[in-house]
């Protein structure tokens, strides 16, 4: 019985550095996984809409084109949108500098867009 009593107190002793290992290798691996997880959170509402749609450069195009129809100040314009990777780029011709600056704006505050780059032209619309 006494070497039970020896025996087991240098048994405790010999496991603690490994349960103390152990305990950081879980929480080494919770927080890692809760980085994580807030990535994957991220990247998803940075790729769906306001109303669950996802954001792709094709779903994009046809937002700016929508928010272009009724604005006054794009009447008679010919304006092209191509989106790649959230960056939408404008071109075409529009009325006046007005125009230009309301077309930039309104893309760039559509849901998605990151960036535009406008190579608008003032002046009358193309006809073939």
């Amino acid at each position: 019985m006494k070497t039970f009593w020896i025996i087991a107190p240098l048994a405790l002793l010999a496991l603690a550095p490994a349960a103390a290992s152990a305990s950081q290798v879980v929480e080494k691996t919770k927080d890692a996984v809760v980085t994580d997880s807030k990535v994957v959170v991220a990247k998803t509402k940075e790729g769906l809409s306001e109303t669950g749609e996802v954001m792709t450069d094709a779903w994009i195009t046809t937002r700016v084109h929508e928010r272009f129809v009724g604005e006054a100040s794009l009447k008679d314009s010919d304006i092209s949108v191509d989106t790649n990777r959230h960056v939408v780029t404008l071109t075409g011709t529009v009325m006046d500098r007005v125009g230009r600056a309301r077309a930039g704006n309104v893309a760039l505050k559509t849901e998605g867009v990151h960036r535009v780059v406008n190579h608008l032209r003032i002046g009358p619309k193309h006809t073939d």
